[in-house]
């Protein structure tokens, strides 16, 4: 097991993780850190629940169990999270090893396995393998890895046949460049680097819709809740220590409102400039299947 190296988190990461923290607070715990699979589309905001949000989770390991071929055992899961995904793949039979470069993370995905699976504290890129697999999966992680370096670093993990999942959101315009989506990958930039390594397309689906209802919940709660209390600590502080929100407000407001303004503009971004794919891969192998 690699030792935690220290790494330069660039500001578009870290808005998406504390997206993700957000997530994890609205869920109370949920395993899992994606954005869901939502079979059923939400009528109106009033469906926009929790709860709902927890069953489109499930779906989407589901779906992401759908995309694995039969033959697999072996699996890889990259930037693994707190373990949601590996302990849904565990109960169905798989042998899953994590990797994250983050000792909360890997406390979090050694309790949600029951210790059942192997944790790699390292970033993807300094990854020493001591076997190959039969899988290995990105499950929103691809954006923290350069795509020379996913696409590369994947094919040496695997034997001639073994295949890359990758299911996550990506950039459909290349000049879209900056703001809280801009680290995704361009789709034509992904797809170039991972066939010069050796990998050919086997199937892909777009999911965009399926995973659109959470950005929505995020914007409904954001709104509903978020601003409100946004508001509320800053009329304490203005109460409490005035001179101290005089100067934050000078120091912070016009960067706090290009934020605020971007999150809520968050699936209209979406819209305009992302979307979401589950992509197979094989490691040379010529035949495609779209």
């Amino acid at each position: 097991m690699s030792n935690l190296k220290s790494i330069r988190i660039p500001k578009p990461t870290r808005y998406q993780n504390a997206a993700i923290e957000f997530y994890i607070g609205l869920t109370g715990g949920s395993p899992y850190l994606h954005y869901g699979y939502w079979e059923e589309q939400p009528k109106s905001d009033d469906e926009l629940t929790i709860s709902k949000f927890r069953v489109a989770q499930e779906a989407y390991a589901a779906h992401l169990l759908s995309f694995i071929p039969a033959a697999t055992k072996t699996i890889l899961d990259v930037g693994c999270g707190i373990g949601g995904n590996a302990q849904y793949l565990l109960a169905r039979g798989f042998i899953v090893e994590g990797l994250a470069p983050d000792t909360f993370q890997q406390e979090k995905f050694i309790k949600n396995t029951n210790n059942k699976a192997l944790f790699h504290l390292t970033r993807f890129e300094d990854f020493q393998r001591s076997h190959s697999y039969d899988l290995v999966l990105f499950s929103e992680s691809s954006q923290y890895i350069a795509t020379d370096d996913l696409a590369r670093g994947s094919a040496r993990l695997l034997e001639s046949g073994g295949y890359l999942l990758l299911c996550d959101m990506l950039r459909t315009n290349a000049e879209y460049k900056e703001g809280m989506f801009s680290n995704c990958h361009v789709v034509s930039e992904l797809h170039a680097a991972l066939t010069q390594a050796g990998f050919n397309l086997v199937k892909t689906e777009d999911i965009s819709k399926q995973i659109a209802p959470s950005l929505d919940l995020y914007l409904y709660n954001f709104r509903t809740f978020g601003l409100t209390t946004i508001k509320y600590i800053g009329d304490l502080l203005a109460i409490a220590v005035p001179p101290l929100h005089a100067l934050l407000s000078r120091l912070l407001g016009r960067t706090f409102k290009k934020l605020v303004t971007e999150g809520l503009e968050a699936r209209s971004i979406f819209d305009r400039h992302l979307c979401y794919q589950t992509q197979l891969w094989q490691l040379g192998v010529c035949e495609i299947v779209e």
